[in-house]
């Protein structure tokens, strides 16, 4: 994808108000893929993914779930030392563009 089609692209959502709605499930998207990777490599089942979480099998399911925008810190946290690896997670200024509202000030 070029940079003027992205740039275009992010400016229709942003239109629509949705780009927000579109980066965090992007972002979902990015971490279920990374952890389903880990969880195949380490050959680790969801029903043994949930034993080391200490949690449910449904819970593993729905972090595994690119729709699924609901996992909170701790299942995060817990997820990744399930599996042996370190979560980061970082703030990155970002650059605003004309007529970016914050999420929680959307129009309804």
């Amino acid at each position: 994808m070029t940079k003027q089609a992205k740039d275009e692209l992010e400016e229709m959502f942003e239109e629509l108000g949705e780009l927000e709605d579109v980066r965090a499930l992007t972002r979902k998207k990015l971490l279920a893929d990374a952890l389903q990777k880990a969880m195949k490599a380490q050959r680790v089942t969801p029903a043994e993914m949930a034993r080391r979480m200490r949690t449910s099998r449904p819970t593993v399911y729905r972090l595994l779930d690119p729709a699924e925008l609901g996992a909170t810190l701790d299942t995060l946290e817990r997820a990744s030392h399930a599996l042996g690896l370190d979560l980061e997670i970082r703030l990155l200024p970002r650059a605003r563009s004309k007529g970016r509202r914050h999420p929680s000030r959307r129009a309804a």
